[in-house]
């Protein structure tokens, strides 16, 4: 396995060799380090080395400061054919700008309108609640969970179709259960009952199919509020609520849960506004 591994990126080498304008791409690049390694057979980092060093081939690696550290930092020899560039958090705004590009292909695969206000919301409520992740990963998960939460819902049959169906089971079961018993004029009663049931249901499973076809799913901030509050156990009306409105209503808030302490509550609040703003 080890040897065809390394025939393999041998092979794919050559093919880059040959084709001339290419750009190798590799993410997590420190797991080339010991990759392919056995008695007898070399790793990936020591077949590309070579080709660095001649300019033979052009590579871009993505990893983590922490596996650079770990891993390219003391191969010295794999350190020096890269120049690192550090990539840092984009800004909100980067994030909203990268999160439209992406939109497209989102709507697509969910089938589903993503409004601005969405993508919007996805990176807001993301970079303030969401702190153990960075943007545009965690703002991108938003987005494509709280799309495929709206598709899915859009899947699941109405209540009433359900209970409809559950009242058929139950009557063709009552009818099956007369003709048993030999009492055929209940099961004559229960047989029409069970064509009247069959019948609303064929035209109720109809609408909501013609429904579906035509529905235009649409993403927007509620949605996205709705997963930040599930991955976050924060209420969705306290994400929902506009920060201005919050802030209007801060020493009501306080004074809620603070007996007294007039001037302190007041304090406390200007203080928090002066901070929001930026002042």
């Amino acid at each position: 396995i080890e040897v065809n591994f390394e025939d393999r990126l041998k092979k794919v080498m050559e093919e880059i060799r040959k084709s001339g304008n290419v750009i190798l791409f590799i993410d997590e690049i420190h797991t080339i380090i010991g990759a392919g390694a056995a008695e007898g057979a070399i790793d990936a980092s020591n077949i590309l080395k070579p080709a660095l060093a001649r300019g033979e081939i052009q590579c871009i690696g993505a990893t983590t400061i922490d596996e650079y550290r770990k891993h390219i930092e003391k191969d010295s020899a794999l350190e020096r054919r890269f120049q690192p560039i550090t990539v840092g958090e984009p800004t909100k705004e980067e994030a909203i700008l990268i999160l439209r590009g992406l939109r497209d292909k989102y709507e697509a695969h969910h089938r589903a309108n993503i409004t601005d206000e969405a993508i919007e919301a996805a990176v807001n409520l993301s970079d303030r609640y969401i702190t153990e992740r960075y943007l545009p990963d965690k703002a991108i998960d938003l987005m494509d969970e709280a799309a495929s939460k709206v598709r899915i819902e859009n899947m699941i049959a109405p209540t009433d179709m359900k209970e409809l169906e559950e009242n058929l089971e139950k009557v063709t079961k009552e009818k099956e259960d007369a003709i048993r018993v030999q009492d055929f004029e209940k099961a004559a009663q229960l047989r029409d009952h069970e064509k009247d049931l069959k019948y609303r249901l064929e035209n109720l499973k109809s609408d909501w199919k013609t429904q579906k076809q035509v529905a235009t799913l649409t993403v927007d901030e509620t949605q996205i509020a709705a997963v930040v509050s599930k991955w976050t156990n924060i209420p969705v009306r306290k994400l929902t609520e506009k920060e201005s409105e919050r802030l209007l209503k801060l020493e009501e808030t306080l004074h809620n849960r603070v007996i007294g302490q007039n001037e302190a509550v007041k304090s406390v609040s200007r203080a928090v506004r002066r901070a929001r703003v930026g002042l």
